[in-house]
């Protein structure tokens, strides 16, 4: 994204110190909370991607859960369309939620084994009331179309389905209710190598096409450079460092970013790509 072009827009949703607390379980005497977001901020652009990287533990998907309106924050902000979600009563967070999907690491566990892929995909429309059958399975057709699947696929089900097929599923059926923001919670990470390079391609196409933004959450650092203008690195609950993709890949000394998946190899990439002749 042009960096002039960032400076003129306002960012689709913004974090300002988010805080996600859990009461420990404990017998006796009341056990303390458990912090798994300790008080982050951070923004992003219409038609940008934030990689959200960290170990497992780290508070990543807390942050997903509360972004996506699933989960209620403890404390702080999450302004979207000019609108503090972490404040909205649910009824009002009922009509926001179709405008942040998240798409989960595992879709076997997310994609129902009784229904058909066209029944799945279409069942938000389904929940939300919108439109006739006929129109939600037309609807879903398009969408299946637009993730790489036919409309031959509409009456599979998912275990007839590759890894990699079931995670088209799950994009196809956040994407049907034209959201703005994918929250994708370690979606490629399941998935063999070849199969993440495809859906990661997938995603950047769709991004491209539509326009969305994506908060892509990780573990690994050379995915996240990938596909992400900008990198935010998770740990005990905190940012402990966030800028740039290209930035941080050559420039972070942080233990905690140098211990991640893939760190070590981004770098060498890094490094041979700034020496190879121009």
């Amino acid at each position: 994204m042009d960096p002039d072009t960032e400076l003129e827009m306002e960012p689709l949703i913004r974090v300002d110190n988010l805080v996600k607390r859990y009461a420990a379980r404990g017998f006796g005497r009341r056990a303390p909370e458990f912090t798994a977001v300790d008080s982050i901020s951070f923004s992003i652009l219409p038609g940008s991607t934030l990689a959200l990287v960290g170990e497992s533990g780290s508070g990543k998907s807390n942050v997903a859960l509360c972004l996506a309106c699933l989960q209620r924050a403890t404390a702080g902000q999450i302004w979207f369309e000019g609108r503090d979600l972490a404040a909205l009563p649910e009824k009002e967070l009922r009509a926001v939620r179709p405008k942040l999907q998240l798409v989960f690491q595992d879709p076997a566990n997310s994609l129902n084994p009784r229904w058909t892929v066209g029944e799945i995909v279409a069942e938000p429309l389904l929940v939300q009331g919108r439109i006739s059958r006929r129109e939600q399975k037309l609807r879903a057709a398009q969408v299946l179309e637009q993730v790489g699947m036919g409309a031959e696929y509409l009456e599979r089900r998912p275990q007839e389905l590759s890894g990699g097929q079931r995670q088209r599923v799950a994009i196809a059926r956040a994407l049907i209710l034209e959201p703005k923001l994918l929250i994708l919670d370690e979606v490629l990470s399941a998935l063999d190598c070849s199969i993440q390079a495809q859906i990661a391609n997938l995603l950047v196409e769709l991004q491209r096409a539509r326009g969305l933004a994506y908060l892509f959450i990780t573990h690994d650092l050379r995915m996240a450079a990938h596909l992400a203008d900008e990198i935010a690195v998770m740990s005990g609950g905190k940012i402990v460092e966030r800028g740039a993709a290209e930035t941080i890949l050559r420039e972070s000394h942080r233990p905690e970013t140098q211990n991640l998946p893939g760190a070590s190899r981004v770098s060498q990439d890094s490094v041979a790509a700034a020496e190879r002749p121009r």
